[in-house]
């Protein structure tokens, strides 16, 4: 069964994408923040992490910059509230390693699509 990590600060966006993917029976684990999810990724060993860009703490670049340095072969979706006119971070986020970008509020079929390929 596959590992998916979900690591977002809104609890309701967390959980939502993890029932979604559960139905799908995808293993599912969820990190309410970038800190957490660096402390876990030893243990979760995920197969995929869908990452929010705009957190607190350390945020979702940054993150991924710290996750990629633990492990480079880590596939990483990079989640964001802005849209694609926000090249910059997109060009950030690639340069680091991100496979894709999904767009909220999420929409389910984009979500799945760009989930299932990048398990696979």
């Amino acid at each position: 069964m596959a590992n998916l990590l979900i690591v977002d600060d809104e609890a309701d966006v967390r959980e939502f994408a993890a029932n979604f993917f559960r139905k799908r029976k995808i293993n599912v684990t969820t990190a309410p923040s970038g800190e957490e999810s660096l402390n876990m990724l030893d243990k979760v060993k995920p197969d995929l992490i869908l990452l929010d860009i705009k957190m607190d703490g350390i945020d979702g670049i940054e993150t991924l910059k710290r996750l990629k340095e633990k492990n480079k072969d880590l596939k990483v979706i990079m989640v964001t509230g802005r849209k694609p006119d926000d090249q910059e971070s997109f060009e950030k986020c690639r340069q680091f390693g991100a496979l894709d970008y999904i767009h909220k509020p999420l929409e389910l079929e984009e979500l799945e699509r760009i989930v299932l390929k990048n398990l696979k």
